[in-house]
């Protein structure tokens, strides 16, 4: 009896195989693979990124990684929403006070609104000196709260622009 014949007797076998089953391939197939580190945390956990003529197909944990063996967490999975989710708003949304509808507004219009406000309140509730005659610099009428999709370098930048501020309160979701 052949080697094949014996695995055929088993169960186990390429005779065993449906038409439709010998057909089907990996989801990956002829994606062109990149390795990359996950954006979020600080662990560093590596990716695998699946592109298919420039475009992001899949992106899955890197099991040739030792710091995250082909794992992902939760934030680490949803990694392609961040280039083509459907769903992701991609230009500005303002709705008034009391207002019940969103209105779109120019990208520029909402730069300079931020930016108009964050040092209105910054001049209004600037501290230089405290009560006990000490330089302190700050401001408490701003915090900041990032969002958990927000990388590393995005929240490292925003620290440095909020402490050149004098904001204290600031502090990101980054944790899962």
């Amino acid at each position: 009896m052949s080697v094949i014949q014996r695995i055929a007797t088993l169960g186990t076998g390429p005779r065993l195989l449906s038409r439709r089953s010998s057909a089907l391939r990996p989801r990956t197939d002829g994606l062109t693979p990149t390795v990359s580190v996950c954006p979020y945390c600080a662990v560093g956990c590596s990716q695998l990124v699946y592109t298919r003529d420039g475009r992001v197909v899949s992106i899955e944990g890197n099991p040739a990684s030792p710091i995250n063996r082909g794992t992902l967490c939760p934030k680490g999975s949803a990694t392609a929403q961040l280039v083509q989710n459907p769903l992701r708003w991609t230009t500005v949304r303002y709705r008034a006070p009391h207002a019940d509808v969103w209105e779109y507004r120019p990208l520029e219009w909402a730069m300079e609104r931020i930016a108009r406000r964050v040092k209105e309140t910054r001049d209004a509730t600037f501290v230089d000196v405290d009560a006990a005659g000490r330089r302190v610099q700050h401001s408490l009428g701003i915090a900041h709260l990032g969002g958990a999709t927000l990388d590393n370098e995005e929240n490292y930048l925003i620290r440095k622009l909020w402490a050149a501020l004098g904001v204290l309160q600031v502090e990101n979701q980054a944790r899962i």
